[in-house]
């Protein structure tokens, strides 16, 4: 160790961006969360204005947030967090169609209520449409400090300015990937594993659509990897798992990897 380190350390603490700590940012989507869904709380409303007073209370925190990043001193973070909350009854919508789509799609699912406790797909989504909604809003740093929570406790890494559609379905979900200009429609299925990722990651590429496009009603099987701005995956089509694709394939397709496979029967029996 030297001086020479201990200055650029000390520089460095200087010029860093204000922003509260990753706990703060988390615990505040985590009570938003569980007011929309007491299955993760333990709070009990006595009344309809015991539930308005959280939400007015959660909106005063927020502000503070806000405020307290300073990574954006010219935004109006009143104005942010007011359109925000203006949000919370379209992303709670966008929730309970995802909710609909895994009880409706998945025989192991028995009712709403293990869904949204126990399915590690609900919860990633949680955080993704609160971190999307502030995206939109430009809100800086906190919508990837969010999904990124999401993504160490599920395994599910999807990025907040992603486009995602209602009914969203994610099955298992660990080693999922969904990259930032990914676009994915309604009634989408994904399993395990699965990637919607970018063919180059050059830095030239940042403002360019460098994931794929996933239309209505396609059902993509796990291990499954999908590449490129220009791809898109036409409606209602199945991709099978394992499958590598970096083209467009059309409405309604079918595709699948088709791996060799012997299977020579007692062949390694010991008479």
């Amino acid at each position: 160790m030297n001086d020479q380190l201990y200055r650029e350390l000390y520089q460095q603490q200087q010029q860093k961006e204000g922003v509260p700590s990753n706990e703060e940012i988390t615990g505040w989507a985590e009570q938003l969360i569980g007011v929309l869904y007491p299955q993760f709380s333990t709070r009990f409303f006595i009344s309809v204005d015991d539930v308005k007073e959280v939400f007015e209370k959660l909106q005063t925190g927020f502000l503070n947030i806000l405020t307290a990043t300073t990574a954006c001193d010219q935004c109006n973070n009143k104005e942010v967090s007011k359109a925000f909350f203006e949000q919370v009854p379209e992303i709670f919508r966008l929730l309970n169609t995802d909710i609909q789509a895994i009880v409706e799609g998945d025989p192991a699912a028995h009712t709403r209520f293990e869904v949204v406790r126990a399915y590690p797909g609900f919860f990633a989504l949680c955080f993704y449409r609160l971190a999307h909604a502030l995206h939109q809003l430009d809100v800086p740093l906190l919508p990837r400090i969010l999904t990124e929570q999401a993504h160490s406790r599920t395994g599910i890494d999807i990025h907040p300015a992603a486009q995602i559609g209602e009914y969203f379905f994610i099955d298992h979900g660990t080693g999922i990937v969904i990259g930032e200009t990914a676009k994915v429609g309604n009634h989408v299925k994904l399993y395990q594993g699965v990637t919607l990722g970018a063919l180059s990651v050059a830095k030239d590429m940042a403002f360019t659509k460098r994931h794929p496009t996933v239309e209505d009603d396609v059902v993509i099987y796990s291990g499954a990897t999908i590449l490129g701005g220009d791809t898109v995956i036409g409606h209602h089509s199945v991709i099978g798992g394992n499958v590598w694709l970096t083209k467009s394939v059309p409405p309604g397709s079918l595709v699948y990897h088709n791996p060799e496979i012997t299977v020579v029967e007692g062949k390694l029996l010991i008479s």
